[in-house]
């Protein structure tokens, strides 16, 4: 039987789609117009998905146990429409968090080879 700390690692890294999918579903239960919208203001508008790549990303998401679907409601936002929720499993948190903390280590040598500053970018 294989460790939970292997699964994890197995699923990294992460493609950038994927990381922004689970730190946006990381606050909670969102619908994907949500995680679009989230993903693109997180990233000041240089940074998008579009409904293929955040779609096709959550069904691979699905599949792999890191998200799971909430009950679809409405949307007080939106009107009356129906939308499908989306939410992090305890193994896609698991999986996010290493990853960040990945991306971490790569920053701080990035910053003791004074390839960026101190401060955040």
């Amino acid at each position: 039987m294989r460790h939970p700390d292997d699964l994890t690692r197995a699923q990294l890294p992460l493609t950038p789609a994927t990381f922004q999918i689970l730190l946006a579903l990381a606050q909670g239960e969102r619908h994907g117009y949500a995680i679009m919208r989230e993903v693109t203001e997180r990233g000041e508008g240089m940074v998008r998905l579009g409904p293929g790549t955040l779609y096709g990303s959550l069904k691979r998401l699905l599949d792999a146990g890191l998200v799971a679907e909430g009950a679809e409601r409405s949307d007080p936002e939106l009107g009356d429409e129906r939308r499908r929720y989306y939410r992090l499993t305890e193994f896609g948190l698991a999986v996010v968090s290493a990853e960040a903390r990945r991306l971490h280590a790569l920053v701080r040598v990035a910053r003791e080879r004074q390839l960026i500053g101190l401060e955040p970018a």
